[in-house]
């Protein structure tokens, strides 16, 4: 025989929200771009876009033709360096939009909630 549980609010909608909300910002991956410096500064261009995350980094090509997940964001700098083109990647960290994340967050072992 099968036990059906009921599920309660665990607050109401307004604080619900604005934990979910807290949520999705301490949590959030940082961003960051692959830039392209050709030769000696002679020319650069962004190259990808990547989201960092705890055990990983997803990178895709700005013309969409490359998609990546890396084990951590500095691969993209191997990927996307040419040296027969000439061409050095490096990263660039876009600046977090929560000041406690300004590097990546290290683990999702720690309950944001307990602060």
């Amino acid at each position: 025989m099968s036990e059906t549980i009921t599920w309660s609010p665990l607050c109401g909608e307004t604080e619900f929200a604005e934990l979910l909300n807290g949520l999705a910002v301490d949590f959030a991956p940082r961003l960051f771009a692959v830039v392209h410096e050709y030769r000696d500064r002679a020319d650069g261009w962004i190259a990808a876009w990547g989201m960092a995350f705890p055990q990983h980094a997803d990178v895709i090509s700005v013309d969409g033709g490359l998609r990546l997940r890396l084990a951590e964001p500095d691969g993209a700098v191997r990927v996307f360096t040419s040296e027969a083109a000439d061409v050095t990647a490096r990263l660039v960290w876009l600046p977090a939009f929560n000041p406690r994340l300004e590097e990546p967050v290290e683990s999702y072992d720690e309950d944001p909630l307990d602060e």
